[in-house]
């Protein structure tokens, strides 16, 4: 890779860049933050903090990843997948331990770029991926029920996992209310219904104004609906951080520092994924490491200015796309117009319904939900990728995300390994001993003292008992090993390889091997097996191997 692999799609477009691409840019922008207003609003509630942080995240981090970012038309900012994990670090480590746990993952995200780690991606299994998706899209459907349903928890009742959620709007049945409920359906079918007829105005905006204008002026309504200003601090211009009330000491950062993992991994994953969507709508190659670079700065900037975890936004860069945005400007046109909205507009924010929010996230969690993709695994793969994925959807709902990946990628390293070792044989060959039958005609010419195992398939840790499963017979003098399809060798493999020489070596037995590729060769004389067996009997082929054998 040459040694401009971090440089930003930014300095590379701008070479080209006209006056008549710049207006599409100014356009898309402007667009894609009328979309983001709202839905940055509603994350930033899902995540547990205040509303004018998700604002602040998609000014800063958006800004940042677009200007350092290696796609054209990357938009980040807030996003469903980390709202369940933001709240639980809310919930537990409070807002300083988001802080370290942000700025850390940030640092790793830069580290995994400039190591160009951006590649590594593709390891993460993609029921890993299907699970714990689906499973953040029925955690944020649970915790916008209470919202929806204008219920009211009893007093100290401040529920943090899902099953807790889900608990305690059962108890809070009672205190139900119909007008939040009229204003949740109204603003959910606009959200469903309008895109059928229009798709130039985002449906969350238009559904954000229905909701305002019923709450102030449907008699009676008003009563049983909350509205954000009700509930929450709007407050106007920029962000003020009181740094000094935090905690750095060493065991809150290694309290938190699980956490700041999963948010690197889960930012780089979602956000390379978002840029191998926006490659094919524009038809052009995005640059995973330098994405990386600027998914970590982007979200150090993000804390800085008063955010949360940021990453890069399939829908938002799909809308900035299909209106015309095709470089990064369009993101950073997109960041300066919610910058104007947050200094002269913000306060008004605090009049939008609670029930419109949760409608919006209905549809957010019921887009990012995959339930299809869900349903066909479950249908058509094997069974042990179906584990892994349930396994991983159950964990992201009842426990968190952090233990849903650890346990996600063990267990399919684990189910993996034992595949791999399903398809690795030690096979002897058989003898026929039948001069006169047809086949013996096409069939090698083996002499009695020689025995011929075939072994196929990798030659790992999770295999290499199989090679102690070779026998031999009183009369034999030669073992041959037929190692042609055999492309991978480790130390574990290796070890058993040894353990049987010394006991062909004992039994006066001479090991021959007959064409040892490339990579288990390597290994064989690195570590000092191929002079210990000597060079004369490693053979191309398993002619020249029986050969070698029958003068034995």
């Amino acid at each position: 890779m040459s040694k401009n692999y971090l440089k930003p799609k930014l300095f590379s477009v701008m070479k080209t860049y006209t006056k008549e691409q710049f207006l599409k840019d100014v356009i898309a922008g402007i667009i894609v933050a009328i979309i983001a207003l709202p839905l940055s609003i509603a994350l930033a509630l899902a995540s547990g903090v205040e509303p004018a942080c998700g604002v602040y995240t998609a000014i800063a981090a958006g800004f940042v990843v677009s200007f350092l970012g290696g796609s054209r038309i990357q938009i980040a900012g807030p996003t469903a997948a980390f709202a369940t994990i933001v709240a639980g670090i809310v919930a537990t480590q409070g807002m300083d331990g988001l802080f370290l746990a942000t700025i850390m993952a940030g640092i790793l995200l830069i580290l995994m770029g400039v190591f160009k780690l951006g590649g590594l991606i593709k390891f993460i299994p993609y029921t890993i991926t299907t699970g714990f998706t689906s499973g953040i899209a029925l955690t944020i459907l649970i915790g916008q029920i209470k919202d929806f349903l204008g219920l009211t928890y009893a007093s100290g009742v401040k529920p943090v996992e899902t099953i807790e959620k889900l608990v305690a709007n059962f108890e809070a049945i009672g205190t139900f209310s119909p007008q939040a409920l009229l204003v949740g359906i109204v603003c959910l079918a606009i959200l469903i219904i309008y895109p059928k007829f229009e798709k130039k105005i985002p449906p969350s905006l238009i559904s954000v104004i229905v909701g305002v204008l019923m709450v102030k002026f449907i008699p009676g309504l008003d009563e049983g609906v909350f509205t954000i200003g009700e509930l929450y601090t709007i407050p106007a211009g920029l962000p003020k951080i009181d740094f000094a009330g935090m905690d750095f000491s060493f065991a809150k950062i290694s309290a938190v520092f699980p956490n700041a993992v999963t948010i690197a991994i889960l930012a780089a994953i979602e956000s390379l994924l978002s840029c191998v969507v926006a490659d094919s709508m524009v038809n052009s190659k995005h640059n995973s490491n330098a994405e990386l670079v600027a998914q970590g700065a982007g979200n150090i900037a993000s804390v800085l200015f008063g955010g949360i975890p940021a990453t890069g936004a399939i829908a938002r860069t799909a809308a900035n796309a299909k209106n015309g945005g095709r470089t990064p400007i369009s993101g950073m046109v997109h960041s300066v117009v919610l910058l104007l909205v947050l200094l002269f507009l913000m306060p008004y924010a605090g009049l939008i319904p609670m029930p419109a929010i949760a409608a919006i996230l209905f549809m957010v969690a019921y887009n990012m939900s995959e339930w299809k993709k869900f349903v066909s695994v479950i249908k058509s793969a094997p069974k042990s990728d179906i584990i892994v994925m349930v396994t991983t959807f159950a964990l992201t709902v009842i426990f968190d995300l952090v233990i849903a990946i650890e346990v996600g990628m063990i267990l399919a390293a684990m189910l993996f390994l034992k595949r791999m070792s399903d398809e690795t044989e030690v096979t002897g060959w058989k003898y026929n001993e039948e001069e006169t039958d047809k086949e013996s005609l096409e069939l090698k010419n083996v002499p009695k003292h020689v025995r011929v195992y075939e072994i196929s398939g990798p030659l790992f840790f999770g295999a290499a008992d199989k090679i102690l499963d070779i026998t031999f017979k009183d009369y034999t003098r030669c073992l041959v090993l037929r190692m042609r399809a055999v492309n991978a060798l480790d130390a574990t493999a290796l070890n058993s390889l040894d353990m049987l020489r010394k006991k062909c070596e004992q039994k006066g037995i001479s090991m021959v091997l007959s064409h040892v590729n490339s990579q288990p060769l390597a290994v064989m004389k690195k570590s000092g097996f191929y002079d210990k067996v000597g060079a004369q009997y490693f053979c191309k082929h398993i002619d020249e191997a029986l050969e070698v054998a029958t003068k034995l």
